[in-house]
C-alpha cells in the first residue's frame, strides 16, 4: 500500500476515520458520566455515612461525659456536705480514724451501685499512707498493688499543684489496661474513682460497624485505650483531633470518625470498613472498564456498515443521548436487527443506564438508612431534668435512710432505663408502652407524694397493637413538668380507643391533666403545627414526638393541642394501626 492510499484511507474526511471518531465521541460522554456518577456517589455516600456515625459518636460521648459529670458531682457533694467524710478527714486518733474509715467504706459500698460504670472508689490519706478501696467485682493482689502505686505516685507528683479539681479526669495505663481516674483533694485526704475504659464500651457491643469494624477509646496522642487489635490489624492511624473524618489503613481502608471528650484527654473513635460504606458501588468501576473495552472492540467492526448497520444505529444512539441530556434517564435503545457490534454497544448503553438508575436507587436507600438512624437517635434522647430529679430523690431517701423506698425507686429506674435503651425499635406493643408509663408514674409519685394521681383506660383488645415507643410517656412527662405543683393535687388521665378515619381504623390517645393548661401563646404555636423547640432544649419532647411520627407515618398521624374546661391541657394523638413490629 503506497503513501497516497494510506493518506486516502486514514484522511480526516474518510468514512473510516469519521466512524471511529463518531463512535469515540458518542462513547466517551457515557464513560465520563458513569465515572463521574461513580466518584460523586462514592463521595456522597461516604459523607452521609460519616455524618451519621459522627452524630452517633457525639451522642455516645455525650452520654459518657454525662456519666462522668454525675460521678464528679457525687464526689464533690460527698466532700462538701457528707458528715462521715468530714469526720474521717478530721480524725486525730487511730481509733477515730479507723472507725470513720469503716463508715465511709459502708457509704461508698452502698453508693457505688448507683454508677454502673465505676470499677472502684478509693480514699487515700498520705500522712498515714492508708488507702481504702471499694471495688465492684474482684481484682488480683498484683492489680491492687499496681493501682495503689499509681495513686500514691500521682498524689506525690502533684502535691504542690492545683491538679485535683472538679471535672479533671486523667487517663492511666496499668499493664495493658487503660483506666479513667478522677481524684479530688480536701485538706490532706484524697477521694477518687477508677473506671475501666473497657467497661465504657459495653453500649457498643450491639452497634453495627460492619465486619472487622468497631469502636474504641483512644488517648489524645492517638494511642488506643480499647480495641487495640482493630488498630494494629490494618495499621490504622489515630489522630489527636477528631473534628473531621478521614480514611486510614494499610491492607484495607477504614473510615475513622470520632468525638473528643469534654471531661478528659480521650476520644471516642469509630472504625468503619470502607467496603461496608460503599456496599456494591465498587462494582461500578469494573463496569466502567468493561464498557470502555467494549467500545474499543466495537470501533473496527463498525466501519463495515453503512446506513442500516452504521448510520441508523448511530442515529438511534444519538436520539437516546438527546433524551438523556434532557433529563430522561429511562431512555433505552430499542432492539433491532443490526450488526453484532452495535448490538453490543446498544446493550452496553442500556446496561450503563440501568446501572446509573440502580446507583440512584442505592443513594436513595442510603438516604432512607440515614433517616432510620435519625429516628433511632430521637428515640434514645433522655430528659436530663428527669435523670437529675430521680438522682436527687434517691439522694434524699439515702439521707433519711429510707431503704425500702430507695429499693422501690431504684427498681423503677432500672425498669425505666431498660425500656429506654431497648426502645430503639420503630414500634412496641401498647401494653409495654403503658407499663412503662405506669412505671414512670411510680417514679414521679415518689417525687411528688400525695400531689399526683393518674388513671389509664385502654381496651384489652388493643393491648397487642403496635405504637411508637415513648410517645405516651413523653406527653405525660410534659404534663408532670408543667402541671404538677405542691399547692394542690394534680390528676392525669390517659384514654385510648379506636376511631375510623378515611375508612381505616386508627388509634386515638387522649391525655388530660388538671393543671393550668397551655399558655395562650404556646397553644397558638402548637395549633399552627410549628415547633417550640429552642437551642436550650426547651420543649424538645414535643418536637421529638412530632418528628418521629412524621418519619414513621408521613402525614397519616396527627396531634392536636387544646385546653380543657375548666382547666388543664388536652393532647389528642391519632395514628394508623400497625399490625406488625
Amino acid at each position: 500500500m503506497n503513501t497516497a492510499e494510506l493518506k486516502r484511507k486514514y484522511s480526516m474526511n474518510s468514512i473510516r476515520t469519521k466512524l471511529i471518531l463518531g463512535v469515540v465521541i458518542l462513547t466517551l460522554p457515557l464513560i465520563t458520566i458513569l465515572i463521574y456518577y461513580s466518584e460523586y456517589s462514592t463521595d456522597v455516600v461516604r459523607n452521609q455515612v460519616a455524618d451519621s456515625y459522627k452524630n452517633m459518636m457525639i451522642l455516645y460521648m455525650s452520654q459518657v461525659d454525662n456519666s462522668l459529670e454525675d460521678i464528679d458531682k457525687y464526689m464533690n457533694n460527698t466532700m462538701a456536705v457528707d458528715s462521715d467524710f468530714v469526720a474521717y478527714q478530721l480524725a486525730n486518733t487511730d481509733y477515730d480514724f479507723y472507725y470513720r474509715k469503716i463508715l465511709m467504706y459502708n457509704k461508698l459500698s452502698n453508693d457505688i451501685s448507683m454508677f454502673k460504670t465505676i470499677n472502684s472508689f478509693f480514699l487515700y490519706a498520705p500522712e498515714r499512707d492508708d488507702l481504702m478501696r471499694v471495688t465492684r467485682g474482684t481484682s488480683t493482689i498484683a492489680e491492687e498493688e499496681a493501682i495503689f502505686d499509681v495513686i500514691r505516685q500521682t498524689v506525690n507528683d502533684n502535691e504542690q499543684s492545683n491538679r485535683f479539681y472538679s471535672g479533671s479526669w486523667q487517663v492511666q495505663k496499668i499493664d495493658d489496661t487503660y483506666y479513667m481516674m478522677h481524684i479530688l483533694r480536701s485538706g490532706d485526704v484524697y477521694l477518687g474513682v477508677w473506671i475501666s475504659a473497657d467497661k465504657l464500651m459495653i453500649p457498643f457491643n450491639t452497634t453495627d460497624f460492619g465486619m472487622d469494624g468497631g469502636a474504641l477509646f483512644a488517648t489524645q496522642d492517638g494511642e488506643p485505650m480499647t480495641g487495640s487489635e482493630l488498630v494494629n490489624r490494618d495499621e490504622v492511624q489515630l489522630r489527636a483531633g477528631m473534628d473531621n473524618y478521614y480514611l486510614s489503613g494499610n491492607h484495607r481502608n477504614y473510615l475513622v470518625v470520632g468525638q473528643s471528650s469534654s471531661k478528659g484527654p480521650f476520644n471516642l473513635v469509630a472504625l468503619v470498613p470502607d467496603e461496608k460504606i460503599l456496599e456494591k458501588l465498587p462494582y461500578l468501576q469494573k463496569i466502567v472498564g468493561l464498557v470502555a473495552l467494549a467500545c474499543l472492540v466495537s470501533l473496527p467492526l463498525g466501519m463495515y456498515t453503512l446506513r442500516r448497520t452504521i448510520l441508523l444505529p448511530l442515529n438511534q444512539l444519538m436520539a437516546a443521548m438527546r433524551r438523556i441530556r434532557s433529563g430522561n434517564l429511562e431512555a433505552r435503545i430499542e432492539a433491532s436487527r443490526t450488526s453484532d457490534e452495535f448490538v453490543l454497544v446498544n446493550e452496553t448503553f442500556n446496561n450503563m443506564m440501568s446501572q446509573i438508575k440502580e446507583l440512584r436507587i442505592n443513594v436513595y436507600e442510603e438516604q432512607l438508612s440515614k433517616q432510620k438512624e435519625e429516628l433511632l437517635r430521637l428515640q434514645l434522647q433522655i430528659n436530663p431534668h428527669f435523670f437529675m430529679n430521680a438522682l436527687n430523690v434517691l439522694y434524699n431517701l439515702a439521707k433519711v435512710g429510707n431503704i425500702e423506698l430507695m429499693r422501690t425507686m431504684t427498681l423503677s429506674l432500672i425498669r425505666y432505663f431498660k425500656y429506654m435503651f431497648r426502645s430503639n425499635l420503630s414500634f412496641v406493643k401498647l401494653r409495654e408502652e403503658l407499663e412503662h408509663t405506669r412505671n414512670y408514674f411510680r417514679i414521679q409519685e415518689l417525687r411528688f407524694p400525695d400531689s399526683l394521681t393518674c388513671d389509664i383506660g385502654a381496651p384489652e383488645f388493643l393491648a397487642d397493637t403496635n405504637v411508637p415507643p415513648l410517645v405516651i410517656q413523653t406527653f405525660v412527662e410534659n404534663a408532670v413538668k408543667h402541671a404538677v405543683t405542691l399547692d394542690e393535687p394534680t390528676h392525669i388521665s390517659i384514654h385510648i380507643d379506636v376511631v375510623e378515619h378515611d375508612g381505616a381504623p386508627c388509634l386515638t390517645i387522649v391525655i388530660r391533666d388538671t393543671g393550668k393548661g397551655f399558655p395562650e401563646e404556646v397553644l397558638a404555636v402548637l395549633q399552627r403545627g410549628e415547633s417550640l423547640s429552642t437551642e436550650q432544649g426547651e420543649h424538645i419532647g414535643i418536637w421529638n414526638v412530632q418528628r418521629r411520627l412524621r418519619l414513621l407515618y408521613d402525614d397519616a398521624a396527627r396531634i392536636s393541642f387544646s385546653n380543657g374546661n375548666p382547666s388543664g391541657a388536652v393532647i389528642a394523638i391519632t395514628m394508623p394501626i400497625h399490625s406488625k413490629i
